[in-house]
């Protein structure tokens, strides 16, 4: 398994660390991103592709992390023009099941195969190699797949056809979205009531209530530092997503009213919990 030589498309805030842990694992390497400056500290150990077309040419394994369905289908419609035969593709980015399921589908046709694998975990599990990966594919795909995947993940949950990885996906983030509005109005009122913020939070985390989403997001609410681990704006796209995907449930649309104002206010590049910031303007 570790002859093969594997690819990494998208080094943003996830996949960089991602992609750092495959060549701290010792893995044969190739990366590229669009942003090239993004690849630079990958050139002593891996190599880094000038386009997508070398990349696949040079791997037998291709790993997308991409931010949405736009630049997903931008980045597979250069795939699709090589050769692809034998090749297993794992797209970890979340993006819509009509745009996995229809990427999924023309890979197959190339005779090559694919793996939707997006994550549950911020940049801090991406860079530990602690994310929880939920796969949809092939079973002896998710079987090639997994030396790699468990360096990037602590848990690798295989839950049926291609399709069903994106679909758990959107459904965990459906609650995160939930439960980051939910704290941030909690916080807000306790403040309101007078109570210190850091003892409401240990409050919080120690009791039923708490979670590792609670306890993750503290930190910026006790110093009020909302740089992004998670921006809102991709949550508001992964609501949108989980709505048009049958998310029509009382909360959906105040959740995307609310983290729509939140984005329309300015807040969007800011970490998801940041929505306390919009939520304290208007209240």
């Amino acid at each position: 398994m570790n002859e093969e030589r594997l690819g990494f498309i998208g080094l943003g805030n996830m996949g960089h660390p991602m992609a750092k842990n495959l060549e701290k694992a010792g893995f044969q390497l190739s990366v590229y991103n669009r942003t090239a400056e993004k690849a630079e500290d990958f050139r002593e150990n891996s190599i880094v592709c000038n386009s997508v077309a070398d990349l696949v040419q040079n791997s037998d394994l291709v790993f997308t992390m991409l931010t949405n369905d736009e630049a997903l289908k931008e980045v597979f419609e250069e795939i699709l023009s090589q050769d692809l035969s034998g090749k297993l593709f794992v797209d970890m980015s979340t993006v819509s099941p009509e745009a996995s399921s229809k990427i999924a589908a023309a890979v197959i046709v190339k005779e090559a195969s694919f793996i939707d694998a997006p994550v549950a975990g911020s940049t801090k599990p991406a860079a530990e190699g602690t994310l929880i990966i939920m796969a949809g594919g092939e079973q002896q795909d998710i079987k090639r797949a997994l030396p790699y995947l468990e360096k990037l993940g602590k848990e690798i949950r295989h839950l049926g056809e291609n399709g069903k990885g994106i679909a758990a996906k959107l459904s965990v983030n459906y609650f995160i979205s939930c439960l980051y509005q939910g704290l941030a109005e909690t916080i807000l009122f306790s403040d309101k009531l007078g109570i210190d913020r850091r003892d409401m939070l240990d409050i919080i985390n120690e009791s039923a209530s708490g979670s590792g989403a609670t306890k993750v997001k503290t930190p910026l609410l006790i110093d009020e530092n909302y740089d992004p681990a998670f921006a809102l704006d991709l949550m508001l796209k992964d609501i949108r997503l989980a709505k048009d995907a049958g998310a029509n449930f009382p909360l959906s649309e105040t959740l995307i009213d609310t983290y729509q104002a939140a984005h329309d206010a300015g807040f969007g590049k800011d970490d998801v919990i940041g929505i306390i910031q919009y939520l304290k303007e208007t209240k």
